[in-house]
């Protein structure tokens, strides 16, 4: 019987098996103490390089059609032996470091490193231009861009050694880093290090000045300037004619501006992730910004106004039903509710960050731009399971709308790339940091709808508008797992959102129709804000004179109640008040609709109008525990039960009168 054929791939494997046994030869004869063998192990560690290189080029242009026989995962076969070969290429890149004489490891001149960088990328060119079909192939799972090497404008390293011999670049430590693992590197805040490669997974070669080498993560390193670099390269030429005390005072004193220089450059958030204080990820809050620079325009308050048509003299989404007097429901491109179920896995930030609140922001995205309010839900957290997050928690009473995972979301935008961003959000002294953010988009790449079912998003490090930004480079500093079982342990490791997307029943969905177009906001306060429309509905639509009618309209509640939507805890005051009331009425009256408008402006003139207005309430700030535990004294206290007297009387004190609080401005609020 003759022997079976073997593939392509089944060789460069066994090329490959090879390889790591001369490589593990290789590193046990370099442990010795013999100096003759070094040249001999420096010149067998260049040949494997070399032998490396061509396996690389095999392995970049086989494809599944060169093989004799059918191969089953080929693609994810492809990249572990393309992993395996950069695993062995940094550890030959080591070994070769460490056996060069000094004088070499010093560097060559400019002059020489022009030169070869010159020759190094005519030689690229040319290979890039042979290998550019072949590349195309893992292009996607081999050659990724590194966003956050952009900033910089340094690219990673290729597997040619010829990346190792160019000129080493000067590199400043924003912090102290002690090595864990063996061939870490430890350096000091201040110190300037060359780096002599850069690993794709965030690990970089460096040297110090005492000639020690070593991987240091790439953000605690931070590029020094070129004159600074320049002045270094005097200061090292000048001090080897001094003594060594001059020497150790004219490096720091050389070095201290380019520290201040880089430190002054750099972001916040770069500072406490190089510190260790938060996870490489985390970033400043991108929806959290949009609520306090833009106003109003991405709040609740803003989008339950009514919007004007084109022509400017009518509204687009209100309009009444002639025949049954009620608001005419509008249904809208998306329409659904959603409940929060849990966050696993979300890095924890440092000790010495103290995290005030951990919260949900969620709103209607099409990977550009934010289409709808930003809606917030706040997580509960467990110190036995730092890295989890839960929502909706079982308490007596009502739950907070503020703690409530369920949610509803309406969206008109025409946009085929329109989803649902969740920005996951910790708030500290510092400010407020974005934890990862993940996407949901609800059209398939036909225009239908998705699913409605669970979920499971990967949250993502950075923010929506970057790209392939881990939460944790720790992982990839040895390597990736090749077998299925511990790549079934990874995936259990990434941070994950659980969403669970729901179909409307039909009383929901009557009330979601009387909304706006656009809007996203608490399921528990989906019949107050369909309640608010309807009494919209009489005052513009009704009411008015005549259309063209512009006057101030005389209304409390049509005034103050998007104020209060933006409010959590006033929102909960509402909310009891009206379920108290509701539970006295009689059940045909809970369906008629001149009721519930005489119940609701009823109730919010007696329990939440007067507490708007009050002089003892605080301004509501965020994640502030103690004007929270203040407001909800004030809103809860047996003396706040309403009555004319209690206005009245000399110990209730109220903000100055301002005509805003009766009027509503339909100019002013009304969306153009």
């Amino acid at each position: 019987m003759p022997p079976k054929r073997r593939g392509p791939l089944q060789t460069v494997q066994r090329e490959t098996d090879d390889i790591k046994r001369k490589v593990d030869a290789l590193v046990q004869q370099a442990a010795k103490p013999d100096a003759s063998d070094r040249t001999d192990t420096l010149e067998r560690c260049k040949e494997l390089q070399r032998a490396m290189e061509e396996i690389m080029k095999t392995l970049k242009k086989l494809s599944k059609a060169d093989e004799p026989a059918p191969v089953g995962n080929y693609d994810q076969c492809k990249r572990e032996e393309e992993k395996r070969l950069l695993t062995l290429h940094e550890r030959l890149q080591s070994l070769a470091l460490q056996l060069q004489p000094h004088e070499e490891t010093a560097g060559p001149s400019s002059s020489q490193t022009e030169q070869e960088s010159e020759e190094e990328n005519s030689d690229e060119e040319d290979e890039s231009s042979e290998n550019e079909d072949a590349e195309e192939v893992v292009q996607d799972d081999y050659d990724d861009d590194d966003d956050d090497d952009a900033d910089s404008g340094d690219e990673d390293t290729d597997i040619s050694p010829a990346a190792t011999e160019q000129g080493s670049v000067s590199y400043i430590a924003l912090s102290a880093f002690t090595g864990e693992e063996e061939g870490d590197l430890s350096i000091q805040k201040g110190e300037v290090l060359k780096v002599l490669s850069k690993n794709k997974d965030g690990w970089w070669l460096a040297q110090n000045s005492k000639g020690q080498k070593g991987l240091v993560p790439k953000t605690f390193l931070k590029m020094s300037a070129p004159q600074d670099s320049e002045r270094e390269n005097e200061d090292d030429g000048e001090s080897e004619e001094e003594e060594e005390e001059p020497d150790i005072k004219s490096s720091k004193t050389s070095n201290w501006n380019t520290v201040r220089k880089a430190v002054n450059e750099i972001d916040a958030t770069d500072v406490l992730s190089a510190m260790g204080a938060i996870p490489p990820g985390f970033r400043p809050s991108t929806l959290s910004r949009l609520l306090e620079e833009a106003g109003k325009s991405y709040r609740a308050s803003h989008f339950i106004q009514p919007k004007l048509s084109q022509s400017q003299l009518s509204f687009k989404d209100l309009h009444m039903d002639p025949d049954s007097g009620k608001v005419h429901g509008r249904p809208s491109r998306v329409s659904l509710t959603l409940t929060l179920w849990s966050c696993r896995m979300i890095p924890p930030p440092g000790v010495g960050l103290q995290v005030l609140s951990r919260h949900v922001r969620l709103c209607a995205f099409n990977g550009t731009q934010v289409l709808s309010n930003i809606h917030t839900v706040r997580a509960t957290y467990n110190s036995k399971s730092p890295k989890t997050w839960s929502f909706s928690p079982r308490m007596t009473g009502m739950l907070p709308c503020l703690l409530d995972g369920d949610c509803f979301l309406r969206c008109d935008s025409e946009s085929p790339d329109l989803g649902i961003l969740f920005e996951l959000g910790s708030t500290g002294e510092r400010g407020d940091l974005s934890c990862g953010w993940a996407f949901l988009k609800l059209f398939d790449e036909s225009g239908a709808p998705i699913a409605l079912r669970t979920q499971e998003l990967t949250i993502h490090g950075g923010t929506p508008f970057e790209k392939d930004t881990d939460m944790d480079t720790t992982s990839t500093k040895r390597g990736y797992p090749t077998g299925v079982f511990q790549q079934m342990l990874l995936s259990r490791k990434i941070p994950k959102l659980v969403v669970k997307l729901k179909s409307v029943n039909t009383r929901s969905r009557e009330l979601l129709n009387l909304l706006p177009d656009t809007i996203v906001g608490s399921l528990s306060t989906l019949h107050l804000l369909a309640t608010y429309r309807q009494i919209l509905a009489d005052a513009l639509l009704l009411d008015r004179v005549t259309m063209y009618n512009a006057d101030l309209i005389c209304s409390s509640v049509l005034a103050t109640f998007p104020e209060v939507l933006d409010q959590p805890d006033l929102m909960d005051a509402f909310r009891k008040s009206w379920a108290e009331s509701e539970s006295n009425l009689r059940r045909s009256d809970k369906r008629d609709i001149k009721v519930l408008k005489q119940m609701f402006v009823s109730v919010y003139m007696g329990s939440v109008f007067p507490l708007l207005y009050s002089a003892e309430m605080p301004a509501p700030c965020w994640a502030d525990e103690g004007v929270e535990s203040q407001r909800a004294r004030i809103i809860y206290s047996p003396s706040q039960k309403t009555s004319v007297e209690a206005l009245l009387s000399p110990q209730c004190s109220h903000q100055a009168f301002d005509i805003t609080q009766v009027t509503y401005d339909l100019i002013s609020t009304a969306q153009p």
